[in-house]
């Protein structure tokens, strides 16, 4: 006797073996049974014409703050993820503070872009350990979800304001250190820090991961070597990597004894030489014995940037004293022409370094306007508008944002959607030193659309290109993710393994329109997107998606580390089954 029988399916394993024909049984939340079976079910699904998968793993999200608004971690499960990981980047919300709690309240809003009033109605910022703040969301998820503990996070809490102002003290280690051990006992994941500098808090400063002496970091990798099934997550910046920032990666991987993954690797066929750089990380880390992975995406990534969030705009040099002041004055700020043209400078100068290539004020696309006045220049470029005003494009920019209260969306020009990029893509996704992920789904809510990782990957990636198969797809956001982060018995359609699932049709699957959606706290929007072509998700045995709605099940497991996750040590063989 099933309590659930999905019949007739094509059973993709998540191993990368080929499809087959077969039936799944679920019995108690478990996958008891895979072949052709006989026998009754409460519940029997037809998934004729159908492939049955695991559930995928999205390891880089940022949904710390939305578990407390929005149990089903949404969009997320609409696109088949069931197990879901975040405090990513150094930025968790616990442990935390009284004191600690604004700061980084505010630093979430700024660095990844979720609305201000948001965190301010929707979160309670109550708690203080991390094992608190991961009791509050038991028997609350869709989804199973895991959470990395956070530098800037462990850093606020022990230094104050002090930690974004320079090096720590040994004493001040020493207690981020025992702070970091306690929250892991808690049940935190693993440890993840950055140091790019796009990263900045909520005055315009750097985060106070930014000010850690490579020493600090040490110090707090050392400590999860003493703790089973923990991981480690790091953005070690932007652009190619220097001779230090190799070491770096690979002397953490190495005092972890744990894989480092970092986030994220680009691909375009204008930087390929870039892309072969940084992939030789991992090489240089192989040799000493340490593992260092790279994030990459599975799509084209098209940011939406605005002067309201500012985030992109205020890393260009001499941009954040001005994006960080309040709004009004802000404004006025944009609207001086001396200040125009020191932001001109800042933009286009050689310390801008890569983000130069996003300063080409003339080829952003006004990507969405919010007055009727504005809106005739919806969808056009920035350079076509500035030589019908007869201005700069830099004018014509700032002007527009200000007559809509700085609310217009900007599309920079990223290069990557022609044929030899999407080549260069799949032979990324396909090397043993990458895995495909870096969504960031949960952040960055009104700029960017790599919440729909998954199905861009199975629609665009495999049905429409044909770029790799679809059983190596789905080995790569299932199998891979959950073996590199010691996910117990999660990632496979196999018998005694956890009753995650997806049922869709390979014929149609992929990520539905973008659209702003009012649905956040206060009333503030994201993007936001549905998925075509999947018929149902499982978490548990439970079901979470029919079609394009979440039901009200809510089977999700909170993941804590040695209890939900094995230790994965280095060196190893990428987190592939053995």
């Amino acid at each position: 006797m099933f309590d659930t029988l999905i019949s007739g399916g094509t059973v993709i394993d998540g191993t990368g073996a080929e499809r087959r024909r077969a039936d799944v049984g679920i019995r108690d939340g478990r996958i008891v049974a895979v072949g052709v079976l006989e026998g009754s079910a409460a519940r029997t699904i037809d998934a004729r014409d159908r492939i049955v998968a695991p559930g995928f793993v999205d390891i880089h999200t940022h949904y710390d703050a939305q578990v407390f608004w929005d149990s089903t971690l949404s969009p997320s499960p609409l696109h088949g993820v069931t197990t879901v990981v975040g405090g990513n980047c150094g930025f968790s919300i616990a442990p935390l503070n009284p004191e600690a709690g604004g700061y980084l309240m505010r630093m979430l809003a700024r660095v990844e872009g979720i609305p201000i009033e948001s965190l301010e109605q929707g979160v309670p910022w109550d708690w203080t350990g991390f094992g608190e703040y991961l009791d509050r969301l038991e028997g609350r998820l869709a989804v199973n979800a895991g959470f990395l503990v956070g530098h800037s996070a462990l850093r606020r809490v022990v230094m104050g304001e002090a930690a974004v102002e320079g090096a720590a003290s040994d004493s001040q280690v020493e207690a981020m250190v025992k702070l970091l051990g306690e929250s892991i006992e808690a049940g935190g994941l693993g440890f993840s820090s950055s140091r790019a500098p796009t990263h900045n808090d909520g005055e315009g400063r750097p985060v106070p991961s930014r000010h850690a002496e490579p020493s600090e970091l040490i110090a707090l990798c050392m400590e999860l070597r003493k703790h089973p099934g923990t991981a480690l997550e790091f953005l070690p910046g932007l652009g190619a990597f220097d001779d230090e920032t190799i070491r770096l990666m690979t002397d953490l991987s190495l005092a972890a004894n744990r894989p480092l993954n970092w986030n994220v690797l680009g691909v375009s066929s204008m930087g390929t030489a870039l892309v072969e750089g940084q992939l030789a990380a991992s090489d240089y880390a192989s040799e000493r014995g340490a593992r260092v992975l790279a994030l990459t995406p599975s799509q084209v990534i098209e940011l939406h940037i605005n002067f309201v969030s500012g985030f992109i705009f205020d890393a260009f040099p001499g941009w954040a004293p001005v994006i960080a002041l309040p709004l009004e004055e802000r404004k006025r700020a944009l609207a001086d022409p001396a200040v125009r043209e020191t932001l001109q400078k800042g933009a286009t100068s050689e310390q801008a370094g890569v983000l130069r290539a996003l300063s080409t004020w003339e080829r952003m696309k006004i990507s969405e306007t919010f007055t009727p006045e504005a809106a005739k220049f919806e969808g056009r470029l920035i350079g076509e508008v500035a030589e019908e005003l007869g201005k700069t494009p830099l004018d014509t920019m700032l002007d527009l944002a200000l007559s809509e209260d700085l609310r217009t969306s900007f599309a920079p020009f990223i290069p990557g959607d022609d044929d030899p990029s999407w080549k260069l893509r799949a032979e990324v996704w396909k090397d043993p030193r990458t895995l495909i992920g870096a969504s960031d789904a949960g952040a960055h809510l009104d700029m960017i659309n790599t919440f729909t990782c998954s199905t861009s990957l199975l629609g665009p990636g495999v049905r429409e290109k044909g770029l790799i198969s679809l059983e190596e797809a789905i080995h790569q956001i299932t199998d891979i993710p959950a073996r590199l982060y010691g996910i117990r018995r999660r990632g496979r359609v196999a018998e005694g393994w956890h009753a995650d699932l997806v049922v869709f049709d390979a014929d149609r699957i992929g990520p539905g329109p973008i659209h702003t959606r009012h649905d956040l706290p206060a009333g503030a929007g994201r993007l936001y997107a549905e998925a075509e072509g999947i018929d149902s998700v499982w978490v548990g045995g439970s079901e979470i998606v029919r079609g394009k709605e979440c039901t009200r099940a809510r089977p999700g497991t909170i993941l804590r580390s040695g209890r939900d996750t094995e230790t994965v040590e280095v060196p190893g063989d990428r987190g592939r089954s053995k």
